[in-house]
């Protein structure tokens, strides 16, 4: 992917690597728990770098729908919940554990989708590419730290989820 700092570019590249490892969590042929793991650290660091650095940024913006900004917040909850069940199923790729997947996947596709139509688009349109590029740093450091800190063990996702 061609290197960017536009924020919300950023965050479509995030997504698209989202649906790469649901595809990879589908397959029989791949190491679908390493694709657990990969995805569980994104989707965490990806939340948290948008609700501490984007959101409270576009929330000034007039044009960007605060409710739209709020909504993805819960959204981002109900795909941390989601997470969790499947990380807690014992065996990778039993019954249970295919259930639990197609409803994350079901959530984070939603999100992402309605992310992209309203808050994406909006910032888009009404956001200065020089002030989307310092809010793309900003995300991307985020991210990172939070990678770095290991945010998608279960353990800190348990915690996430119970606060």
């Amino acid at each position: 992917m061609a290197e960017t700092r536009d924020v919300v570019e950023l965050i479509l590249q995030d997504h698209r690597k989202m649906e790469d490892l649901f595809r990879l969590m589908r397959s029989v042929e791949a190491d679908r728990a390493a694709a657990l793991r990969e995805f569980s650290d994104l989707l965490i660091a990806h939340a948290l770098a948008e609700e501490a650095k984007v959101y409270p940024a576009l929330k000034r913006y007039k044009k960007i729908d605060d409710e739209e900004v709020e909504h993805g917040e819960e959204e981002h909850e109900e795909g941390n919940k989601a997470l969790l069940e499947l990380l807690e199923v014992d065996e990778v790729g039993s019954e249970e554990w295919d259930e639990k997947l197609e409803e994350l996947v079901q959530a984070v596709t939603h999100h992402a989708d309605e992310e992209e139509r309203t808050i994406l688009n909006g910032a888009r349109e009404n956001v200065a590419m020089e002030r989307r590029e310092e809010l793309g740093e900003a995300f991307v450091e985020e991210r990172e730290r939070q990678l770095k800190a290991g945010c998608g063990a279960v353990d800190n996702v348990r915690r996430i989820v119970g606060s």
